[in-house]
């Protein structure tokens, strides 16, 4: 099990980021969120099989989104609990 949060900065707020992340989402068996933060940044957070969060990861990164993408910030955190699926938060 692996668990990371992620920062994405760069032009990626008001451009369907979130949406085309819960998409690409459901492709995989992770559980999380991502959300828009105060200062312009995107921030995710994954968890599950090591190996397919690291392919849910990866689809992000391959996909269109990665041309409103500047930089990521990528850190392991605790397992993520409680959680079903993978949501948008507010």
């Amino acid at each position: 099990m692996a668990s990371y949060q992620v920062f994405y900065s760069g032009r990626v707020q008001g451009v369907g980021f979130r949406y085309s992340v819960k998409q690409i989402a459901a492709g995989y068996e992770v559980v999380g969120w991502v959300r828009n933060l105060a200062d312009g940044r995107v921030e995710l957070q994954a968890g599950g099989d090591r190996e397919e969060v690291d392919e849910f990861l990866a689809a992000i990164a391959s996909s269109p989104l990665r041309h409103h993408v500047l930089h990521i910030e990528r850190h392991s955190i605790p397992p993520l609990r409680e959680r079903l699926g993978f949501v948008i938060e507010r």
